[in-house]
């Protein structure tokens, strides 16, 4: 029997009683015929509970879900107090039109000269074209989306031509993406396109539906037992603004692991060193976009899902508010962790991608109360005021916990140069009870999953998953409803950390991840592949966000010694998106020149 804890009430824990305690995880590294043997073994009943259980023991979650008095009431889903309004914002209608609300955005942005850019004499050793590049190529009838169209379709198809397959999509049409751009070129023949985004290439994951192609959460069977109709809400507010959808990109399997590992279609390959995974379970998106292939793409994230791929692939991510997307029309919409969000080369992309898409579902609007949507105005001349007022709390020791100290010291440079350029203050936070919130993710996400999953399982389909989803499946499955329970009691104990925080600071500031893109085992290509330690590090500062709803975001900073991405992340209140993107594009604009090229990177604005 397992000695009674009793924790304190959330109000009455005294801080500087909190010591760090580094995250260690015991679980087996497995790949190939080791991972298969695994996988058959724990699905024995009775010795797979077994080892499950002891496993769980060892890494302490029997004692905080069932040994653990917590005094709290259970939070089932994300709730926040009202909040104070943001300042040097606009105001955007969630249920106006997402033409004039990508109009309202494009207001905000700094000035931009497409036409310079044109000449070359201006440009860093390397950058990134915007979608307000595209806009003014195709306006000044430079290009048109068909030319580009065709370059699109030639680069995807080639990435099954591989010795190893390497799919950025798994559902790909080239007609289709054909008579997108047509219709799209049409327009712009015609002096009509339907907003700043007509004739931009987007890719959608697959996850979330995008009509008339399939949806398989990179299953090799979801499309079999859901059909898709039409396209999810998010998508739907894209192609009104014109944009061209490619296809459903890669990702892990049902998104239930963070590096984009999948047997079933083939690994999608980080566009910085091939032999790296893109981090995920967002994989294909990220590398679409950090490969040049499109402007933006969208992601769900529901265990860091957006931005892990984005800062391993050297791009933008953009986690928002629970509640702030609606998620209809996606496999993860009706969990208390996930969103869906945009990943994008810049973040004046990602706030467009962001007013396209925003506005909250009819129940979220009741039950959350979300305050009123807003972007920053980052062409106003409070804009340097605001960021100089801006207090980023940062817990060193959490800061530094991280596989390489290239991470921390280049994340702690540009801290250094917010404060030097714009008067940026950090100050030290401590975080409380980190392994418990961990843990109540843990049960939150897999609870949710076992539950939307568990139906098709049980009619079959259960072994058609790839491997190291079945092993999550089977710790899934153990989780009791008092495990959940005491998840959620923990989820309200946590919130009023957090909270408490953001009473003093107005971003909470770490590394996007604890390691930067690890090394793909030839051996994991074929059946998978089960890194509890790698997820650990990937995962070490994320998981606040989804837990909790906070927006966070996460920007490219600079490079380990090794020449791999390294990104920043900023935490924001909740419905702080405005915020987090205003510091966003400060951090970008500092480190533009650290940005580099990746080895495999597609030119498709290129005209001569």
């Amino acid at each position: 029997m397992g000695k009674k804890r009793v924790m304190v009430p959330a109000k009455e824990l005294d801080l500087s009683t909190v010591k760090y305690e580094k995250e260690t995880i015991q679980a087996p590294h497995l790949t190939g015929s080791i991972l298969k043997l695994f996988v058959r073994i724990i699905e024995i009943p009775i010795i797979g509970s077994l080892i499950i259980s002891f496993m769980k023991k060892e890494n302490n979650m029997v004692e905080m879900l069932q040994n653990t008095e917590i005094p709290e009431k259970p939070m089932f889903k994300p709730e926040f107090p009202p909040q104070e309004a943001e300042p040097s914002v606009v105001i955007v209608d969630e249920e106006g039109k997402p033409t004039d609300r990508v109009e309202s955005a494009l207001k905000c942005l700094p000035h931009y000269d497409p036409a310079s850019c044109w000449s070359g004499d201006t440009l860093p050793s390397f950058r990134y074209w915007k979608i307000r590049d595209f806009a003014y190529a195709y306006r000044s009838k430079l290009v048109t989306p068909s030319k580009i169209a065709e370059q699109v379709i030639t680069l995807v198809e080639g990435c099954k031509y591989h010795k190893a397959p390497t799919p950025l999509l798994i559902s790909f049409d080239a007609e289709d993406i054909r008579k997108q751009a047509a219709a799209s070129t049409q327009r712009f023949k015609e002096g009509n396109p339907l907003s700043i985004f007509d004739g931009i290439f987007m890719a959608i994951k697959d996850d979330i539906d995008c009509y008339p192609h399939p949806t398989k959460g990179a299953s090799t069977w979801m499309h079999e037992v859901r059909s898709v109709e039409k396209d999810a809400v998010s998508v739907s507010r894209l192609r009104s603004c014109g944009v061209i959808l490619i296809g459903k990109a890669n990702m892990h399997e049902f998104g239930m692991g963070t590096t984009g590992n999948n047997p079933n279609y083939g690994t999608t390959r980080n566009p910085y060193a091939h032999e790296r995974y893109t981090g995920g379970s967002s994989s294909g998106p990220a590398a679409i976009v950090a490969s040049g292939l499109c402007s933006a793409a969208l992601g769900t994230d529901g265990g860091g899902s957006i931005r892990i791929p984005s800062s391993l692939c050297g791009v933008v991510g953009l986690k928002t508010t629970y509640g702030r997307t609606n998620m209809g029309g996606s496999l993860c919409g009706s969990g208390t962790v996930e969103i869906a969000g945009p990943i994008a080369s810049t973040v004046e992309d990602v706030i467009l991608v962001y007013a396209a898409i925003l506005g909250s579902s009819p129940e979220d609007r009741i039950s959350l109360k979300p305050s009123p949507p807003c972007l920053p105005i980052l062409s106003s001349l409070e804009n340097v005021n605001i960021l100089g007022s801006l207090q980023l709390g940062k817990y060193t020791e959490w800061f530094n916990d991280v596989h390489s100290t290239d991470i921390s010291d280049v994340c702690e440079d540009v801290l250094n140069l917010l404060s030097k350029s714009h008067g940026c203050k950090t100050i030290e936070i401590v975080i409380p009870e980190l392994h418990e919130m961990r843990i109540a993710h843990l049960v939150s996400i897999g609870s949710e999953s076992i539950r939307s999953l568990n139906p098709d399982i049980e009619d079959g389909k259960g072994v058609k998953l790839n491997y190291d989803t079945r092993t999550c499946m089977a710790l899934f499955r153990t989780f009791t409803a008092s495990d959940y329970v005491a998840a959620q009691c923990l989820r309200r104990r946590i919130m009023h950390h957090h909270l408490e925080i953001f009473k003093k600071v107005d971003v909470i500031v770490t590394p996007t991840t604890g390691m930067t893109a690890p090394k793909i085992p030839p051996s994991a290509l074929e059946n998978g592949e089960s890194n509890m330690q790698v997820s650990g590090y990937l995962m070490r500062f994320i998981l606040a966000a989804n837990l909790l709803g906070l927006p966070a975001i996460t920007v490219p900073v600079g490079h380990d010694k090794q020449g791999l991405p390294i990104g920043l992340q900023l935490i924001g209140r909740p419905w702080g998106e405005a915020t987090i993107l205003r510091l966003a594009s400060a951090i970008e604009e500092l480190c533009a020149e650290s940005r580099r090229k990746p080895a495999s990177f597609h030119d498709i604005l290129k005209t001569k």
